[in-house]
């Protein structure tokens, strides 16, 4: 360690000990928040930026995927099909030519009673008009559809939106204007044209 000639050492004297007691300068504290500041960007962006809802996203195919396999089943049987549902759940029924009435698919399982996950809300337009769903399944035997899945592949024009409670973006599936049958997930967009009806909220 080196000594001045009085023989004090250098190190210890005040000023190096102020310089050693100085500390970071402002100049140091700003770099190293800033640094800090996009590690955690980069970590939040990685972790949560593209979370998605994958439980209204696996409902919302789902049910795309019902709409479809019911419409081929009505072709291929020759047999009218509809779509009912509330606030809480859907079922698919056929028109029973012989009873002259709605029933349930009681011979098809993918086609029975099904609830919506806790927490997501439906709404449904058909033919331009919003139609108000009950809170719960009637308590007399009425089968009659708000979507009609009709023999020869034709279809009511429709649009079923599926939301999260307190989201506004939810998915849509809906008929296009050739009344094909088309899903829309949340963030993604239509490839061309506007749907033929709209559930959006008012």
């Amino acid at each position: 360690m080196p000594t001045l000639a009085t023989g004090i050492s250098v190190s210890n004297t005040p000023s190096a000990v102020r310089a050693r007691s100085r500390g970071f300068t402002l100049i140091e504290l700003v770099i190293v928040v800033f640094i800090i500041g996009l590690l955690t960007a980069a970590v939040v962006l990685a972790i949560g930026g593209d979370r998605r809802d994958t439980q209204l996203d696996q409902e919302a195919e789902r049910l795309n995927a019902l709409f479809d396999y019911v419409r081929e089943q009505a072709e291929l049987q020759t047999r009218d099909y509809g779509f009912r549902v509330n606030e809480v759940g859907y079922s698919f029924v056929v028109f029973d030519v012989i009873g002259n009435e709605w029933r349930p698919v009681d011979e098809d399982d993918a086609l029975r009673q099904r609830e919506f996950p806790k927490g997501i809300q439906p709404e449904v337009v058909v033919d331009g008009r919003r139609i108000v769903l009950d809170r719960k399944a009637k308590d007399i035997e009425d089968y009659r559809p708000v979507i009609n899945i009709f023999a020869n592949g034709d279809l009511s024009s429709f649009e079923v939106s599926l939301r999260r409670e307190g989201v506004t973006e939810g998915a849509r599936i809906y008929t296009d204007e050739q009344l094909a049958i088309r899903l829309l997930l949340p963030g993604e967009k239509e490839v061309k044209g506007a749907p033929v009806r709209s559930a959006q909220r008012p």
